[in-house]
């Protein structure tokens, strides 16, 4: 993986410290259009607890489940106890790479200062599935995580599938439909799934997170239901052959063109499968850091991780989660988040802190990536010059 500690010297200077100023101004964008929105506003919570304040200036922005855009010091809170945002005045970042900052919307439009660097943390839709970073990519304000294609294809699980399966990672046999065809079709579509595949499937909406919208289905019957269930989260569908005596294992992954993979963790769920109330509510879900496991399935299980986040475009950050036949070993790539949670009790930085990589040195080696890449990028040519001005 690449050091970027020891990159600081090769970056330009951000814009707070030309300005005199040594703290980083860091925007940290949470909330959010999503099913994920509560998830988004504890992981921000727990981010800006942890960022060293001598080094940065905080900007905390918040999006309300409305899509109205937030930023002040009330405004974490405000989201949090769902208090009323009608009077409060709207900030948000617009698509100007001149302005760079946070845009006040009314009859001033004043700018406020300039940001450094964004940390998004809208966990699913309109936050991990490159909707919001093409807007950062547009402002030009390096940010934190994958990009517009990487994020995009780690949201929606059918792609990701179709491209893992391409370069030899193996994933669980699955069959997708559009739910609006299969209303149509849909004696069709089940006869097809169960020639294909064998009970216990597993019914995802193919772009969400957390669990949200998932179930398990023994028969027919559940099969039925659990796909109404997941069609209100989704418009396409993703059913996935179940992977018998499986233990749920979590790599991370952190860098940018040359990642490294930290050591492995085992969830062992409170529910039948680590499901939304299994990862959040209940607190009875258990992990296994480092997970017990033969150092060659566990080398195995980091190569894919690698592979994967390289093969989906990845940078920064993403957790790749394994499904881990308890008796053969059998290896299957479950799927990977580019934005994973980073709640107290998340398995993305647990597993680096198990690997020797705290909380608060996380965050300033992903800030750090994120310079790093937005330096490398502006290195690019936008505009070409051809021979003759024929457009003229």
């Amino acid at each position: 993986m690449e050091d970027p500690n020891q990159k600081n010297n090769q970056l330009s200077m951000t814009k707070s410290q030309e300005q005199g100023n040594h703290r980083i101004r860091i925007g940290i964008i949470f909330g959010g259009r999503s099913v994920e929105h509560e998830v988004s506003l504890v992981s921000a919570s727990s981010v800006i607890n942890a960022l060293d304040k001598e080094k940065y200036e905080v900007v905390p922005i918040g999006i309300a489940p409305t899509g109205k855009w937030l930023s002040s010091g009330e405004t974490l809170r405000l989201l949090k106890e769902k208090k009323s945002i009608d009077n409060e005045p709207e900030h948000m970042l617009v698509p100007d790479p001149r302005k760079q900052s946070l845009v006040l919307l009314g009859e001033s439009g004043s700018t406020g200062k300039p940001i450094d660097v964004i940390f998004p943390l809208i966990h699913g839709t309109y936050g991990e599935d490159g909707s919001l970073q093409g807007l950062l990519e547009l402002t030009d304000i390096p940010y934190v995580g994958a990009g517009v294609l990487g994020s995009a294809v780690g949201m929606d699980k059918v792609i990701q599938k179709e491209l893992l399966q391409q370069a030899h990672i193996p994933v669980s046999p699955g069959f997708w439909f559009v739910y609006e065809i299969y209303k149509v079709q849909q004696k069709k579509n089940i006869a097809e799934i169960e020639r294909k595949l064998k009970y216990p499937l597993f019914i995802k909406p193919a772009n969400s997170g957390s669990s949200i919208g998932i179930s398990k289905a023994g028969s027919r019957k559940e099969l039925l239901t659990s796909i109404e269930q997941a069609a209100q989260f989704d418009r396409k569908i993703l059913v996935e052959q179940g992977v018998k005596n499986a233990r749920e294992i979590e790599c991370s992954v952190l860098g940018n063109d040359n990642p490294a993979a930290s050591v492995l963790g085992e969830i062992v769920p409170s529910n039948e499968f680590y499901d939304y109330d299994a990862k959040y509510v209940d607190g009875k879900t258990t992990e296994i850091i480092p997970a017990k496991l033969p150092k060659r399935i566990a080398k195995k299980i980091q190569t894919y991780a690698l592979d994967a986040f390289r093969v989906l475009d990845c940078a920064g950050m993403a957790r790749v989660d394994f499904l881990v036949n308890r008796k053969t070993n059998r290896i299957v790539l479950n799927e990977i988040n580019t934005l994973p949670g980073f709640t107290s009790i998340s398995m993305y930085p647990k597993l680096w802190e198990a690997s020797g990589l705290s909380y608060s040195a996380l965050l300033d080696t992903l800030i750090q990536l994120a310079l790093s890449r937005h330096t490398a990028k502006k290195k690019l040519k936008t505009t070409y010059q051809p021979k003759n001005n024929w457009y003229t």
